[in-house]
């Protein structure tokens, strides 16, 4: 990093200070009445929160060196003898047909000698069929019945039983792809030989987290009608956030997809079993314990998202009660046996689960003043704009200038994250609230990943609904019959009410949901084939996008004999197979001297069907976008989303006026 944007870092921060000094010492109300003043001294938290955060980021941005955000995987060491792995896929009650997926990869991934890897699912149901799955892919099973003690204790029962130097923790719908332990297990072979070298400067490696990553949209992606322009949302935390976490040595595991070396989760205790974000506490029990841990960037496995409200609500509402307590169990405020760094990255990562208490009281703050000139900011026009902007826009425009650095470019940029916090605001804020002074959750459930909707569910539009209506009602009314200096002093109040304004429309796009026609996920996967023509004839053929459900291939020019609605048999490659499929012509296109098949196909449930789901699951959905498309704004999504959906009602009335 250059000395020139080091300083230009340091002045944003310094200007932000400056004036969260000024807020703190000048603009409090202090004699107005108690509501107002509670209020106030919450605004001032929150803000004072909120900076911290931003400073936190960029001050690990500045540490990052090229060395530490490019982790190098290296080759296996030869000097060290391959370790044994156990491979633990870990199911509650999820559909058999989602585990199977994840089994039958976890029986594809690559090692240079495979008898060293032990795959076993780990059923806390035990359940006849994940036994009888099991027992197909010839692989272990361990189950278990009165599981009182959720994911953790299924995983402990399960490492009760197994005992390799090595072991990985795969959730149900996290299917790994072949390379996964060739980009993780040399880096406890590389540390194992350091260890030997050089103990006295070598800290053991205690876990490699992969990022957590999915091969569906997500539900700002999907009902935002933007899979092609943003990320999913949760790429920040994992191809960012935690990657500079463990540029730090501190990595965070996350609950899936990561590799752990058993000795050190012996050392601690195994799983913690008093939280219900037992992969937070574990990360951070083995770094108090001494142990190191990285994180990759580039995914190495792939799940599914659930996009329904319901569901998605639900998933963090668990995140964030679990969170909010491992950090009571930890003690991060007062615990001796955290590290500066480690303590730092706790704190902030406790500090994100409050951004949307800090959300709720940015939205209501302006409208206080607005609607009932409730002024919880005793500040002069003037005097504001040297103090408060010169900073702010600063802050913003180095926060986004550091989210430009490394291979993670724009994966999310703030604009963004206000939408994303907006969205959960409304349904996070009470229960962190609750979870922070003792009140817990009666019970939990695990997150279903199958999109279901009803009449309830329509329901969760009512508070982004109300906080629309309130803030167009302040906006109108703030600025209504205002001229000249009027609305230039009351711009500040002006500028946050759109700006909210703007975010809670795309929650309510969001939370109107959109129809989900496509029952399987599409996949770039270009290998070679063949087709048969009703006259016997072979055709060479190429695959472009391979589902559970179809495959779109092309050729050079048009095959004879095949038509619309023909039923056909071909065969595709996968690693040395012939895989054999039929299927129905669904679609035939052109482009340019290209003719594109589009077929609904069928595998028969064996060895088939085995090496068709390793051929679509192995390797990232490229259909989806990695980085943000920075052209596109939330201004612009705001205008398509009213573009898309006025036209789909339009085509809705059409169709009914039609029926008369």
């Amino acid at each position: 990093m250059s000395n020139k944007r080091r300083a230009l870092y340091f002045l944003a921060i310094l200007l932000s200070v400056v004036y969260l000094l000024w807020r703190v010492f000048f603009t409090i109300p202090w004699r107005a009445n108690l509501f107002t003043l509670i209020f106030a001294l919450l605004l001032v938290l929150s803000e004072i929160l909120s900076n911290t955060t931003g400073f936190i980021l960029i001050f690990f941005r500045m540490l990052s060196t090229k060395k530490k955000w490019n982790l190098t995987i290296p080759d296996y060491d030869t000097k060290q003898p391959l370790p044994d792995v156990d491979i633990i896929i870990v199911t509650h009650n999820e559909d058999v047909e989602l585990l199977r997926k994840t089994v039958n990869a976890a029986t594809y991934i690559d090692y240079p000698d495979k008898s060293k890897v032990h795959v076993i699912v780990s059923d806390d149901g035990n359940r006849p069929e994940v036994q009888a799955l099991a027992k197909h892919y010839h692989v272990g099973y361990s189950g278990m019945e009165d599981n009182q003690e959720a994911k953790s204790g299924n995983i402990n029962h399960t490492l009760a039983k197994v005992n390799s130097p090595l072991f990985v923790i795969f959730d149900t719908d996290m299917i790994p792809f072949s390379g996964f332990l060739r980009n993780t297990v040399p880096l406890f072979t590389e540390n194992f030989q350091q260890l030997k070298d050089d103990p006295d400067h070598t800290e053991p490696l205690g876990f490699v987290q992969t990022p957590q990553s999915f091969y569906n949209a997500d539900i700002f992606q999907f009902n935002l009608f933007s899979e092609k322009i943003i990320p999913n949302e949760q790429d920040f935390f994992s191809r960012d956030v935690n990657v500079l976490n463990g540029g730090n040595k501190r990595a965070l595991f996350t609950g899936s997809n990561a590799v752990f070396l058993r000795k050190a989760v012996d050392e601690v205790g195994g799983f913690p079993t008093d939280t219900i974000t037992e992969d937070f506490e574990l990360g951070s029990m083995l770094n108090m314990a001494g142990y190191i841990s990285l994180a990759t960037k580039v995914p190495q496995s792939s799940g599914i998202t659930p996009i329904d409200m319901k569901g998605v609500i639900k998933q963090r509402t668990r995140w964030a009660r679990g969170v909010i307590q491992s950090c009571r169990n930890l003690h991060i405020f007062t615990n001796r046996h955290l590290s500066g760094m480690n303590r730092i990255i706790l704190i902030n990562t406790y500090f994100y689960w409050w951004a949307f208490f800090r959300r709720m009281i940015y939205m209501i703050a302006p409208i206080l003043y607005a609607l009932f000139k409730i002024q919880v900011v005793n500040a002069n026009f003037w005097i504001l704009m040297i103090i408060w902007a010169p900073g702010y826009f600063l802050l913003h425009y180095v926060m986004g200038d550091t989210s430009g650095m490394g291979d993670t470019a724009k994966i999310r940029n703030e604009r963004w994250g206000e939408v994303q916090e907006t969205f959960f605001a409304p349904y996070l804020f009470i229960p962190v609230l609750l979870e922070t002074i003792g009140i817990k959750a009666k019970k939990f459930k695990v997150t279903s990943k199958n999109v279901t909707y009803s009449i309830k569910d329509k329901l969760y539009i009512l508070p982004y609904l109300f906080l629309w209506t309130v803030t167009l009602a302040a906006i109108i009314k703030f600025n209504y019959g205002k001229y000249g200096s009027e609305i230039l002093v009351g711009s500040v109040i002006t500028f946050w009410l759109l700006m909210h304004f703007i975010n809670l429309s795309m929650c309510l796009f969001i939370s109107l949901g959109r129809p989900v026609y496509r029952k399987n996920e599409r996949f770039i996967r270009q290998v070679p084939g063949k087709v048969q023509t009703p006259d016997g004839k072979w055709h060479a053929i190429t695959t472009e996008d391979v589902s559970e459900g179809g495959i779109a291939f092309i050729t050079q020019q048009a095959i004879p004999d095949i038509d619309e609605g023909n039923t056909i048999k071909l065969t595709i490659k996968h690693q040395d197979f012939d895989i054999q499929l039929t299927g129905k012509v669904a679609r035939i296109s052109h482009r340019d001297d290209t003719a594109i098949y589009s077929i609904q196909v069928h595998v028969a449930p064996d060895v088939n069907r085995d090496h068709y789901l390793q051929l679509i699951y192995d390797g990232a959905n490229t259909t989806l976008p990695s980085v943000q498309d920075t052209w596109v704004t939330p201004f612009d999504e705001l205008y398509m989303n009213l573009i898309v959906r006025a036209r789909a009602y339009e085509r809705n009335i059409s169709r009914r006026f039609n029926r008369f």
